[in-house]
């Protein structure tokens, strides 16, 4: 029941001393005119005068649980309405431990160094409680109390529940059910479980291999890299205690991503990857063949283990040096997977991120990725967040230097996800922790946070001296035993198990490792590799690909005019389009017809339109994919008068693909990572990243540069992904005109992207059907104009579309092979400056130039850009024009490509070097474009 008089939540006990005062006023009135108050206040009354006479003013009846507390003299309240004012102040007091008693609680392994705080607010002091009777009996609220509500148990339970060796973090959440849900989780247990002899032995043994891998891998390979996991083993119980929980739940898959620290510990204790594999890579015995491989602890794996749910596959994503950049990679690739499964309800996929402390706090891209978890584009209904809190990042002190806020996992607030701070040297803590925050991912399908508060043994690698940079600390590491050995001597102590039975655990763990098996056996966990799985995505199909392999992109005219006249045919009659958007849809079907030349939005979309109706999906997402950012597209059309949207590619047919198209959140780092996850995961279909304008790629260079040019080599990852970027010097200034071709192309090599710069919408249609139709995974990275959408010569006929393929060169297309020996300037160039060039030309009736367009820049055609080239017998001077800065731009990149082919001598034509990447001034933008256009043509100044 919930009812307000003033300020007062009648069942809540958020009361301040004011609002007590309050209180003590309304229950006045209600003692002397109970009818002057609402129904809900005189209940409340009576019942709290029914509670006092049942557990007794006097203290008779009281529990005596709270006897420790008491004093000889300790105080009763005497009158009713003093006993309302004690009930405040207990109410307050329960209050406070849910709010700060996470800042009490005994999470750090090093004692009082770091975050532990002295919080006054916890104690009967502050609550003007020390001198009570702890027998009194006390209405506890929505506290969930075992035994009678005396002060003396209350007080012992919010303890034993609140400042014991986990701090629970969950008041900040805005919704009441969520944290009445995690009260009634926690409460009733005070925080922890009792576990069996054979569950305590299990995690002993978890523990034993953490430990032992590590120390193995010490002894055996002295002074290599491996960023281990001492000082945080209990990661590895609280990953099986996820993956096992959540196996019996219903879940099928499983994807982790995490950075270097404990890495390889996971990839032998948690994904059973060989042990003998790992040492040849530390031994250097991996030949990767053609490939550049990547260091041993960035690299993935994918196994399956057994669960009480059945088998489940994990997969570990690859993961570079960049800090966190793997978070929204990882969820990308989960949400492809909930997708192909058909999974909505987050049961059988699920993303677990590990990160670390300083990263957390640290990395923008946390933030970013958290901001997508509740949207509709990103959502994948719940990450388990893991931070293994070093309490250091590299040699910088986490606690005064790294952030401003008191832990790290304080960004993770913003979207109210709940955060569960552990002591990993308390194991039993730690793996009830994470079956809590596992329960409220699956029963609330939202983001939760495990804060593992540990330590780091050695340096940031193996080779450092920690002490250097941290004496302190390290002092007092030192001197702690290890997790396994405090765990081990609690557990003999409880007489679970012998000191022999401990050792033989060490030691079987170490003749696995001897034997370079896998740890599976020693874990008594079945072998379950090579189960078929139907849902798992087959890269084989793609991996004899080449890029010169042809597919007919092309389609009938019947099936053109059909598809597109079904754009406007399937808007329901009563949804009120916009007037100049009906426009473009009406001028649509005319193209489809053959009436009108068709546009680059016609082109465009087209391509979806075919690719749907063959059963293929199409994913876009971008800050405005839907209405495009020059309104070319307008793939979503939205009611004038209602809160309505029709997307007619999403109603072309009841068999076709699914179309999915998401104005993202205004990300570009997280965003491109996530769709390069959804790609790797997903090589079926076609999936779009859509730059607002190409400039602002700039924000995402991580995602191009560790994962998109090099996941292959580095990996032997395929991904399928497009990217959009929108270039072209327009005149709009320095950030909204170069999508910094010279960055992409300087990136190209081994066949590892491919680079497009199309200059008409059937190139387009062509390019985007080609993508997907070929058995051909490559990052397809399109640089997409901006005035040309509407630019009258940027179209094309109907048969360009029901002929012909992607053409990788384009010929002059005004000059005549019989007039071609006319021709001794051959002008080279990509993009929008084709049409200044093809203009002026016109303009000044240049017979003797002819204007080549390469359209594909890499995989770079050389011979047919020969061919066309060698056509014209009298060339005297070859150009390259571009109207980017010379030392942007294409040139630099692919320059060295025109020589090795020997098309002979050749210069470029561009504006002059330049820092940025245009001028800001119209004026100028249009006096440095007629310069350099007029250049290439041999005209001179004007």
């Amino acid at each position: 029941m919930m009812s307000q008089q003033g300020n007062i939540m009648l069942d809540e006990s958020f009361l301040d001393g004011e609002q007590a005062i309050l209180l003590e006023q309304i229950y006045q009135q209600y003692q002397e005119s109970p009818e002057t108050l609402s129904a809900e206040w005189r209940d409340y009354f009576r019942n709290l005068d029914l509670l006092e006479q049942g557990a007794g003013l006097n203290g008779s009846g009281g529990n005596k649980a709270g006897a420790a507390l008491s004093a000889s003299d300790t105080y009763q309240p005497q009158s009713v309405l003093e006993r309302r004012s004690y009930q405040v102040r207990v109410s307050r007091l329960i209050n406070s431990y849910r709010y700060v008693g996470h800042l009490a609680a005994n999470t750090n392994p090093l004692g009082d160094y770091g975050i532990r705080m002295n919080v006054p607010e916890l104690t009967l002091e502050a609550n003007d409680l020390q001198d009570t009777d702890p027998s009194i009996a006390f209405d506890p609220g929505s506290f969930h109390l075992k035994g009678a509500p005396t002060l003396g148990n209350i007080f012992n339970s919010l303890k034993e529940t609140y400042v014991r060796t986990i701090g629970f973090e969950y008041m900040h959440i805005m919704d009441l059910e969520e944290k009445r849900w995690i009260q009634a989780r926690i409460e009733p247990e005070m925080g922890r479980e009792v576990l069996s002899h054979d569950q305590k032995k299990l995690l002993l043994k978890q523990l034993t291999a953490a430990e032992g891998f590590e120390q193995y891998l010490h002894r055996r390979y002295v002074g290599q890299k491996r960023f281990g996991l001492e000082g945080g083993e209990s990661l590895i119980p609280m990953l099986h205690r996820i993956l096992q929980e959540g196996g019996a739940a219903g879940m099928k898959e499983a994807v982790i991503g995490m950075a270097h620290r404990g890495r390889l510990n996971v990839l032998i204790n948690v994904m059973y990857k060989p042990s003998g594999i790992l040492f040849s890579e530390f031994e250097g015995k991996v030949d990767d063949g053609q490939y550049t491989g990547d260091v041993k602890y960035h690299k993935g794996y994918s196994s399956d283990i057994m669960t009480a749910g059945g088998p489940v596959h994990l997969a570990l994503g690859f993961n570079p040096s960049h800090l966190e950049i793997v978070s929204p990679v990882v969820i990308g690739s989960v949400r492809a997977r909930q997708e192909r499964r058909g999974d909505r309800t987050g049961e059988q996929v699920m993303a677990i991120s590990i990160h670390g402390d300083a990263a957390f706090a640290g990395q923008g891209v946390v933030m970013e990725t958290f901001n997508m978890a509740q949207t509709r584009g990103y959502r994948t209904l719940g990450t388990v967040h893991i931070v293994i809190n070093n309490q250091v990042g590299f040699t910088t002190s986490t606690t005064t230097d790294s952030r401003s806020t008191h832990y790290p996992t304080d960004v993770a607030k913003m979207i109210n996800a709940p955060i569960i701070h552990v002591n990993g040297d308390d194991p039993e803590a730690v793996i009830y922790a994470a079956k809590v925050a596992l329960d409220y991912r699956n029963r609330f399908k939202k983001d939760v946070v495990i804060d593992l508060v540990c330590y780091r043994r050695l340096g940031h690698n193996e080779a450092d001296e920690p002490a250097m940079t941290q004496p302190v600390m390290y002092s007092i590491i030192r001197s702690l035993p290890t997790t396994r050995t405090q765990y081990a001597e609690k557990l003999i102590k409880e007489g679970v198990i012998t000191r022999e039975e401990a050792d033989a655990m060490v030691a079987g763990f170490r003749e696995v490792m001897d034997a370079g098996e896998v740890v599976r056996g020693y874990f008594d966990q079945p072998n379950v590799e090579g189960l078929p799985n139907e849902l798992q995505t087959h890269w084989k199909t793609y991996l004899s690909g080449k890029w010169r392999d042809k597919v007919n992109t092309a389609v009938s005219a019947e099936r053109v005019g059909a598809l597109s006249a079904s754009w406007l045919n399937n808007i329901p009659a009563d949804f009120k389009v916009h007037r100049r958007v009906l426009k473009v849809i009406e001028d649509r079907v005319a193209m489809g017809k053959g009436d009108k030349p068709a546009d680059w939005g016609f082109g465009e979309t087209l391509a979806y339109a075919t690719l749907l109706e063959e059963g293929r999906n199409v994913r876009l997402s971008g800050q405005d994919c839907g209405r495009g950012t020059f309104s070319h597209r307008h793939a979503v059309l939205h009611h004038q008068e209602e809160r309505r949207q029709w997307l007619p590619l999403l109603n072309l047919s009841p068999n076709q693909g699914a179309f999915n198209v998401i104005d993202s959140v205004l990300s570009e780092e997280a965003v491109l990572a996530y769709e390069y996850g959804y790609a790797t995961a997903e090589p079926e279909n076609l999936t779009i990243w859509e730059a607002q304008f190409g400039d602002f790629v700039n924000g995402a260079q991580v995602v191009i540069d560790q994962f998109i040019s090099s996941g292959e080599q580095k990996w032997q990852r395929l991904c399928g992904l497009v990217m959009f970027l929108p270039h072209g010097f327009e005149g709009q200034g320095p950030e909204h005109s170069s999508a910094r071709i010279e960055r992409i192309v300087q990136l190209a090599a081994q066949e590892n992207i491919q680079i497009v710069v199309p200059t008409t919408p059937a190139q387009t249609f062509h390019m985007l059907r080609r993508q997907v139709l070929r058995n051909y995974r490559k990052p397809l990275i399109v640089f997409t104009p901006k005035s040309l959408l509407r630019h009258p010569l940027a179209v094309n006929e109907l048969k360009d579309f029901t002929e012909g393929e992607f053409q990788l060169v384009i010929d002059d297309v005004d000059v005549k092979p019989e007039n071609k020996a006319a021709v001794d300037r051959v002008i080279m160039c990509c993009g929008k400056v084709y049409y200044d060039l093809l203009e002026e030309r016109r303009k000044n009736n240049l017979d003797n130039v002819a204007i080549v367009r390469i359209e594909q820049l890499y995989p770079f055609p050389a011979p047919e850009l020969r061919q066309i080239v060698s056509a014209y017998p009298n060339l005297q001077t070859l150009i390259w024009c571009q109207e980017e800065p010379v030392n942007q731009g294409a040139w630099d990149g692919i320059r060295h490509r025109f020589e090795a082919y020997e098309l002979a001598e050749i210069s470029c034509v561009s504006r002059p070097a330049a820092a940025a990447p245009a001028v800001g001034s119209l004026y100028v933008h249009q006096a440095q474009q007629q310069a350099l256009v007029r250049e290439a043509l041999g005209l001179g100044q004007k």
